[in-house]
């Protein structure tokens, strides 16, 4: 690797600038003028929290969650091959809204690289570099999911590279990881290769500040984007890379924890500009998108590291691009909140990808005041897919008399609705939330 950025090196002393890569950050801020695309499914999804608020008589925070299923856009994960399906059908969605005199912007998850989640193991997929799992990713589900963008050149599409990826590069210290990284490497480079359009805006995943934005892991992460673009081709370009995605970390914050103490990105706005400054140097793109769809409340962490299903958490910024940051273009919303990060954090918690309607309750109540507010600062309507949901005027659903159903709130500082359980008994799970089990 140090081989490849020494040549990386001479090339850009050879021309006497970092302009040859400047070009590798394609166009404008995508997102400008637009609004996210509303998921469907997510909200079908969230309509058991909804009716799980009605049923205690929670106007309020049915009121909240029917604002999220009509005018919060998320984006659609496609984490392994049979779910390639799922672009089809944001792609009609998407010509619906248009078909509208709306503006969307589709947001994409490319998330299915062979022995992925390599450190962790909660979200690992379908393939494995041992039985011919980084040539099945480049034929069965690169090359398919390229061709169904570049066939819609109508729309515009906002996608995020792998998840996670770089992150293992730059810190996994298995053998497991350590053997994934350059296959890992290729197969995102090929990735890169094949989605090149100009309505088609890619963001390589670079973890979040908790992880990579330690002072020391800035330049070898930017390291990492290098060696990908490189081996992705002279002529490749991506607008630039996500961050948080997955994560609770706030996108700013006046009040960092103590566990962030030395770190140059205490929040996600310092880590765009901590990592932007050291992909600068490299003559990199330097534009992020920010998932805000999960924020941890203040102390619900005690250490860093802490990323599944913590509790308590809400709900974050919503879609904007008024971001204050020139390095982001945008706040969104990547990981849909309620679907669970696996069987661990808050009790209860399903495996990975399962909707975890306790969790997405917790969200609604700790939701962002722009939530709240039934506001935002979408630049549109951003309600480009989904059927409105009907009013919430009246209680329906499950649960028993005035009490929550199993897995929901039932206790905790500040929490002003039932105390008992139809189902199960109220167990505090910390000071904030208490839940039925």
């Amino acid at each position: 690797m140090r081989v490849a950025f020494a040549i990386l090196a001479g090339l850009l002393a050879n021309t006497g600038s970092a302009s040859p890569l400047e070009a590798r950050q394609s166009g404008t801020n995508p997102f400008v003028g637009r609004s996210l695309l509303v998921n469907p499914k997510y909200s079908e999804s969230l309509e058991k929290t909804r009716q799980a608020f009605l049923s205690r008589g929670d106007q309020t925070n049915a009121a909240k969650v029917q604002y999220v299923q009509n005018k919060v856009g998320t984006f659609v994960w496609i984490s392994n091959i049979f779910l390639l399906g799922d672009i089809d059908d944001a792609i009609r969605n998407a010509r619906a809204a248009q078909a509208r005199g709306e503006k969307p912007i589709v947001g994409l998850v490319l998330y299915n690289l062979p022995d992925r989640d390599c450190s962790a193991g909660h979200s690992s997929g379908e393939l494995s570099l041992d039985q011919n799992g980084l040539n099945r990713y480049r034929s069965e589900y690169v090359q398919p999911f390229a061709q169904k963008l570049k066939a819609a050149s109508d729309l515009q599409f906002a996608v995020v590279l792998e998840p996670d990826a770089i992150g293992n590069m730059v810190t996994g210290t298995t053998a497991f990881c350590k053997n994934a990284r350059g296959p890992q490497q290729d197969g995102i480079a090929y990735a890169i290769q094949q989605l090149q359009a100009s309505h088609i805006h890619l963001y390589l995943d670079v973890a979040n500040g908790g992880w990579l934005g330690w002072a020391d892991n800035l330049k070898p992460t930017a390291a990492e984007v290098a060696t990908i673009l490189q081996k992705a081709g002279g002529n490749a370009r991506i607008r630039g890379y996500s961050s948080n995605v997955s994560n609770y970390n706030p996108y700013s914050t006046n009040n960092p924890p103590p566990y962030t103490a030395g770190s140059p990105s205490a929040d996600e706005s310092r880590y765009a500009t901590s990592l932007g400054n050291a992909l600068r140097e490299r003559g990199l793109p330097t534009s992020f998108i920010i998932d805000q769809g999960r924020v941890a409340l203040d102390g619900a962490r005690k250490e860093w590291g802490e990323w599944c299903n913590v509790s308590p958490a809400g709900f974050g910024q919503p879609f904007t691009t008024n971001t204050n940051n020139a390095n982001v273009d945008a706040i969104v919303w990547v990981k849909p909140g309620g679907e669970s990060d696996g069987t661990c954090g808050m009790s209860g918690a399903p495996a990975a990808g399962s909707w975890f309607d306790a969790y997405a309750q917790m969200l609604t109540t700790n939701a962002h005041p722009d939530i709240r507010a039934g506001g935002g600062n979408a630049p549109g309507p951003s309600s480009t897919s989904a059927a409105p949901v009907p009013s919430a005027t009246a209680p329906g659903g499950g649960g028993g008399g005035n009490c929550a159903p199993r897995w929901a709130q039932c206790g905790g500082q500040g929490w002003s609705g039932p105390t008992c359980c139809s189902e199960g008994t109220c167990q505090a799970s910390n000071q904030w939330y208490s839940q039925c089990l």
